[in-house]
């Protein structure tokens, strides 16, 4: 078995003193010492819990789903809490499990998932109706009020924009577990289709699910060069 661990932790100051994330990769590493499993490269999360993107969460489901190995999570118990782990890991396809319940499988995700949503479905109405009742006594929202009449122009521009930066991002953040092993051949001399096999050996797919050719090795060695 090959594992690919994911951490989180809430804080900078958490990540850096080790708090919550030592008794996280003593848990992974006492099951994969039961397991004999192999834990291929380990991806630390630090977020607050208001950002939305997951960009160390995207690296580890690539690794795992190029490398035919298991995404592996300390515990359970905060899974459903997490809306964005569970679509990462449903759309993704990547075997999955948590340490402290094994047994725990594609349905258990399905459910925590739909009840996640039911949850932000709930929470949307709740709002909504509250915005409504707001607007009945005659408040003014968003673009209703004067000063805010001239933003739909600028908040489109904006979102449009800030699409574009995801999606770079993406791409960028695509293979940065590959680059240092496509680098390390180059490096001793090594040619592009023979790293290109080197990586179909090994079971590595491009983000696409493809298998590798020169002209894909040739293009995230450039990427990563010039970025």
């Amino acid at each position: 078995m090959k594992l690919v661990p994911y951490y989180r932790v809430s804080t900078t100051k958490q990540a850096k003193s080790g708090l919550g994330l030592e008794g996280q990769e003593a848990t992974v590493s006492q099951f994969a010492n039961a397991h004999g499993a192999q834990v291929l490269k380990s991806y630390i999360e630090v977020e607050t819990g208001k950002w939305s993107e997951r960009p160390e969460l995207a690296k580890a489901v690539s690794h795992a789903r190029r490398s035919k190995a298991t995404l592996v999570i300390a515990k359970l118990d905060r899974l459903a809490r997490n809306v964005h782990f569970l679509s990462g890991l449903m759309e993704a396809g990547v075997k999955f499990l948590a340490c402290d319940q094994p047994s725990a499988n594609d349905l258990t995700i399905h459910i925590l998932a739909a009840v996640a949503q039911d949850e932000a479905h709930r929470i949307s109405e709740r709002t909504k109706a509250a915005l409504k009742a707001y607007k009945a006594r005659g408040g003014k929202l968003g673009a209703s009020r004067p000063e805010c009449r001239n933003l739909t122009t600028d908040a489109s521009r904006r979102g449009a924009t800030a699409a574009g930066e995801a999606a770079r991002r993406e791409a960028d953040s695509a293979y940065t577990d590959l680059y240092p092993i496509m680098r390390e051949l180059r490096d001793k001399g090594v040619s592009l289709r023979a790293i290109a096999r080197h990586l179909n050996d090994d079971g590595y797919e491009t983000r696409r699910g493809r298998s590798w050719n020169h002209v894909q090795v040739r293009s995230v060695l450039r990427r990563y060069e010039v970025g």
